[in-house]
């Protein structure tokens, strides 16, 4: 490999070193920016409903209940208004004389010059001396009752249908979510709060299934309503429904006015909500470390900014959207007081009847109620289309590069791929890379053979561990290229490369389970003699017996009930279980005592026989035994060889060991 080396007088000079020994072997291994772009609320919304077309079959369903139930209860005013004139033609008829005709009383009051009279009287279908009909009174209010309960009936299907399609739609939207976290590249990650992440994944896709639950079926109904209502309204009297929809774009435009100004605070109030939940989720992973510094006061007043944010964004929110129902109620009650008004003159005049009447001023209420529940509908379906916006901002995000590129990066056809060698030597060929616009790795070169340990030392942020997540192909190079067996890693699978990988970090990550269930976790087709073989190869062992009920002692994702090094020791286990052909261990024992270091070291030991292994430690006692020791600075090799040739050097590694050596005296 071609690495950059001081020399006595400070120069750098290029040299080549090969790593050599033997060692196939296989194993797991996997690995993740955003380019957020928020949609306005059309955009948002119409993407929102295009979500829902694979239910286009209950869709339909939902619409034909919808018009059934709707239509039961718009014939139900007319029904009751035919019941009303049959009880008040039944009570006037009864109090005229017997023995003449309607047309015959209506002449008389006109001889009598009561014109006002005559014209109620022709209005009406009575029969002079004939009292009510509570037999046919009866026979309507049975029907109505009837049509009453089937349009129930409807409406609980219609109900239960759109349950179905809510929760299979937000099913999916969070199938998409937790698929595109697998597919986002590790800098999206490296930016991204875990709380803000964590936000958009759980509380805004919750906010979805909820307000879609509560307008769909509501906003369908009620649209449904209107339309139904209207066409009665019409059929009873057109003038009076003439006089309703004067209030309709009166009411648009109010409603539309105040969604517009809420849509923004409602906008805010998430992306608050997210910097919330990120800002308690590090203070409660970071409770040990707050307490000990004593910033529990500064981190106090970072949650009392971001509450009191949260606050102000969601009261403005609510404040406005929550005009859009008085203001609905006052159109509405002034619509009321003129249709009752011009009604009864109407009636007055024989034009139409007082069952028409009351039927009317019902479809009234009937139309202003659907129109009031979609105004006030409104502050719900915008947070929940803002919460959906910020969804799909995650879903949008700008993910890996192809696991394995057509051609080569130059656009050039790709050459054939050697036959699969699996003996795990790595080569660095003039890599470089940046972090955006920081460069942090520059030309560098490396090989290294199966079967050798080579260690990577050097003070933070010198591009030790940005070295290993190249390897993995968590980023993109921007020069150069690093070859696993001689094959190029961006004309491999990520799944293939990945599965030749094994890792144990510094930060041990277990999930909750079992201890089985852990150590088999990259191999879970492993035997069980497989899965003792390796627990036993790394010390597992020794500590699984003492607990009550040994490899099937549950652990949570923190491994609470574990100490450090146990926790270590299962991840090496892991790592050993899946054969790995090329193993990458971060600072693995950095966080544990000397006595237990030196038991990790022999379970390493164990783990990284017959396999390229690169290390990264602080620890530079950790890694006397490594082949090779690269000393990097600046995202440049100063320095490689031996511990003892490096130390006689008198270099870089020299004074790395002499700091710490005094640090550990003092």
């Amino acid at each position: 490999m071609s690495e950059q080396t001081s020399d006595r007088k400070g120069t750098l000079k290029t040299t080549e070193r090969i790593v050599q020994g033997p060692g196939p072997g296989r194993g797991p291994m996997g690995g993740g920016m955003v380019g957020q772009k928020a949609d306005d609320f059309g955009t948002s919304a119409r993407r929102l409903l295009g979500m829902l077309r694979p239910a286009r079959g209950r869709a339909v369903a939902v619409l034909l209940l919808g018009i059934g139930s709707v239509a039961s209860v718009a014939v139900g005013p007319w029904l009751l208004g035919k019941a009303t004139d049959l009880v008040f033609n039944g009570f006037i008829g009864g109090r005229l004389s017997a023995g003449t005709t309607k047309d015959e009383v209506v002449a008389a009051a006109e001889a009598r010059g009561d014109e006002q009279y005559a014209d109620f009287l022709s209005g009406l279908d009575i029969v002079p001396g004939q009292g009510v009909d509570f037999d046919a009174v009866g026979q309507v209010l049975m029907l109505t009752l009837a049509i009453y309960i089937g349009g129930q009936l409807l409406g609980w299907l219609q109900g239960w249908l759109v349950n179905d399609i809510v929760q299979d739609t937000v099913r999916r939207m969070r199938t998409d979510v937790e698929e595109k976290i697998h597919r986002l590249p590790l800098a999206y990650f490296d930016r991204q709060p875990r709380g803000e992440l964590l936000s958009r994944a759980t509380n805004d896709i919750d906010n979805v299934a909820q307000n879609l639950q509560q307008t769909m079926s509501q906003l369908l109904t009620s649209l449904l309503m209107v339309v139904g209502v209207l066409g009665m309204m019409f059929w009873v009297s057109p003038l009076l429904a003439v006089i309703a929809l004067v209030s309709v774009p009166l009411a648009m435009f109010t409603t539309g006015r105040i969604m517009k100004r809420s849509q923004k605070q409602f906008i805010s109030q998430w992306r608050q909500t997210g910097r919330l939940n990120a800002q308690i989720e590090e203070s409660i992973s970071g409770h040990a470390l707050v307490t000990v510094f004593g910033r529990r006061g500064a981190v106090e007043a970072e949650f009392d900014e971001a509450n009191e944010e949260l606050y102000e964004s969601s009261y403005r929110a609510q404040f406005i959207s929550g005009l859009v129902m008085p203001m609905m109620m006052l159109i509405g009650n002034l619509n009321y007081v003129v249709i009752a008004v011009v009604g009864g003159l109407r009636v007055t005049s024989g034009a139409i009847t007082l069952g028409e009447v009351q039927a009317f001023i019902q479809y009234t209420r009937m139309f202003t109620q659907p129109i009031t529940q979609i105004a006030s509908m409104a502050n719900l379906l915008q947070s929940g289309v803002a919460s959906a916006e910020r969804v799909f901002e995650l879903l949008d995000a700008e993910e890996e590069v192809p696991s394995v590129v057509e051609g080569s990066r130059d656009g050039a056809a790709a050459p054939p791929r050697p036959p699969a060698v699996h003996g795990g030597e790595v080569r660095f060929e003039h890599v470089s890379f940046s972090y955006g616009d920081e460069p942090l790795i520059e030309d560098l070169s490396l090989v290294a053979r199966p079967g050798r340990t080579v260690a990577i030392v050097g003070p933070t942020g010198a591009g030790k561990t940005t070295l290993v997540n190249l390897i993995m192909r968590y980023y993109e190079l921007r020069d150069g290229r690093i070859t696993l067996d001689g094959v190029d890693i961006t004309e491999m699978p990520r799944a293939e490369l990945r599965g030749r990988i094994g890792m144990v970090l510094q930060d041990t990550w277990l999930f909750e389970g079992t201890i089985r269930d852990n150590i088999a976790y990259g191999r879970p087709e492993a035997t069980e003699e497989e899965l003792l073989a390796a627990a036993r190869a790394t010390y597992v062992d020794r500590f699984v017996h003492s607990l009550p009920d040994g490899y099937d002692t549950r652990v949570d994702d923190e491994g609470s009930n574990l100490s450090a090094g146990e926790r270590q020791l299962i991840t090496i286990a892991r790592a050993f279980l899946a054969q790995p052909d090329l193993l990458i261990l971060d600072e693995a024992t950095s966080s544990v005592d000397t006595r237990t270091e030196l038991l990790l070291q022999q379970a390493m030991a164990a783990l990284r026989t017959d396999r390229t292994s690169f290390v990264i430690a602080h620890r530079l006692s950790t890694i006397r035994d490594a082949d090779l020791i690269l000393v990097m600075e600046h995202g440049r090799i100063v320095e490689q060889g031996s511990h003892d040739e490096l130390l006689a050097a008198g270099g870089a590694f020299a004074r790395l060991n002499a700091a710490q050596f005094a640090a550990a005296e003092a």
